[in-house]
This record gives structure tokens, C-alpha cells and sequence, in this order.
């Protein structure tokens, strides 16, 4: 069975793509075939994180015009992992496409979301996949809400910011009347002087369900700048072992 897990965040600068890549090359590691689809093709970017530049060929959007099949648009990026995974692991991309055409059509025109849906189905049988990450655009549009109601996980992630939590607010409620299953939270980017304890308080208040992690403002990843998969190289940091937190915690929800 492949877990389908929806990355979101109702605003952007959260670190979703780059913790979504971590989470998925953490698993892949560990012995699972993972895949990670950029759905967010207005400003589509994770596959930095992967190792690749610009100069795309066999994208999403590409699948989404219905120029080439899904199988086309998937990039095998399992030797990011470094060091090699475990027996059986395997890590897939599926990007979007950063030429300026490609994002004014997608602007212009949009695209059939029908086809996308169908696209995250066939991924998940023709690689056997354990985990398909869904990689989103941030805030809430009908691509966006399409991606919470096919998923088995819904994580969001937000900054210790009053706008990210008002607007997280408005996310959770949207994904409980959609019933999606599982809801998981990650706090991310907070200051080491913020009381974590009394943070968690509150997110349990507002929010009344599970936060994964609370990834701390940390130095050393922005420095990293997504030039690769830092939860990989620097196992030990607190900002890595936050996101194996985050792992842990999907591979929970598989086994449950």
C-alpha cells in the first residue's frame, strides 16, 4: 500500500520543499521506495535539493499536456543518497518544469487536475512505491485541496509567525471537513530562545492535533542554501534529527 502524503503550507518561505525532500530521502534510505511529485508548478524549485538545474527535459507539465506518459516524467534520484540506502530503498522525482513558457501556460491555461489525480495513481503502481510525497503550492486553490483530499497524510508545516498560524488554522479545518485521515503538524524555523514546551501548548490548543517536530532557525541549513540533502549530511544536527522525527512518524501511520 503507498502512503500518499500531501506537503502543504497556507503561505510560502516555510521550508516546505526543502523538508519534504529530507523526508523522503531520510525513508528512501532506510530501505523504502519513495517518490516526490513538484505539484507546485507556478513556482516549482525541489529539484534543486536533488541535484539538478534549470535545464529540465520530461516534467510534470509535460504529462499534464499530455506530451509525454507519467512514466516519461520520473527521474530516478535514488544517488543523492549518500550513503547508499539501505536494501530495496529507491527515491524518485517527478519535477516541474522551470522554463518562464512553461510557468506562463501554466498561469495562462491551467491544467487538467483530473489527469493529475490520475498521475499520482499510476505512480504509485508503476514503482511500487511505499510513500508518494505531493510537494503543493502553497495556499488554498483547487489543485491544492485536490492534493488534501486524495492524501493519507496531511503535513503542514508553518513558522512560529501569527499570519502561518492564523492561516494553518483556516488549512486544518478545510482538511477536516475534506476527512482527511491524518493530520501532522512541523513547526519550523524557530528561534532557539522561544520556550518550545509552551509552544507546543499552544499548537495542541489551536490546532488539537499531532506536531511532529519543532525544527529549529538553524545557521547551518541556510548556509546549506538547497544545495542538497542536508538531513543526509549532517545526520546530527537538531534541524535533521527534528525531520527524522517527522519520518518516524509517517512510517507509524504505514505500519498502523
Amino acid at each position: 500500500m503507498t502512503v500518499v502524503v500531501a506537503v502543504h503550507s497556507f503561505r510560502g518561505g516555510t521550508g516546505k520543499s526543502n523538508t519534504t525532500a529530507n523526508i523522503a530521502a531520510i525513508l528512501a534510505a532506510r530501505g523504502a521506495r519513495v517518490a516526490v511529485v513538484d505539484a507546485d508548478v507556478q513556482s516549482p524549485g525541489i529539484h534543486t535539493l536533488f541535484g539538478f538545474d534549470q535545464a529540465l527535459d520530461n516534467t510534470l507539465d509535460d504529462y499534464l499536456w499530455g506530451s509525454i506518459a507519467i512514466a516519461d516524467a520520473v527521474h530516478e534520484v535514488t544517488a543523492q543518497i549518500v550513503p547508499p540506502p539501505k536494501s530495496g530503498g529507491r527515491l524518485y522525482l517527478v519535477p516541474a518544469s522551470m522554463r518562464a513558457v512553461d510557468i506562463a501556460r501554466i498561469l495562462r491555461d491551467g491544467y487538467d487536475v483530473v489527469r493529475l489525480t490520475e498521475g499520482f495513481r499510476d505512480l504509485s503502481a508503476l514503482l511500487d512505491l511505499d510513500y508518494l510525497f505531493i510537494d503543493t503550492h502553497p495556499g488554498l486553490n483547487e489543485e491544492t485541496m485536490l492534493s488534501m483530499t486524495i492524501s493519507d497524510v496531511l503535513l503542514l508545516l508553518l513558522r512560529p509567525d501569527e499570519q502561518d498560524f492564523q492561516g494553518t488554522a483556516v488549512t486544518v479545518d478545510i482538511a477536516r471537513r475534506l476527512s482527511v485521515p491524518n493530520l501532522l503538524l512541523v513547526l519550523n524555523k524557530v528561534p532557539d530562545v522561544i520556550d518550545v514546551d509552551d509552544l507546543r501548548a499552544q499548537m495542541d490548543t489551536a490546532y488539537a492535533t499531532r506536531t511532529a517536530a519543532f525544527l529549529p532557525l538553524s545557521t547551518q541549513v541556510a548556509i546549506n542554501a538547497s544545495a542538497g540533502l542536508f538531513s543526509l549530511t549532517s545526520p546530527d544536527d537538531a534541524w535533521s534529527q527534528g525531520v527524522q522525527h517527522v519520518a518516524d512518524s509517517l512510517e507509524e501511520f504505514r505500519a498502523g
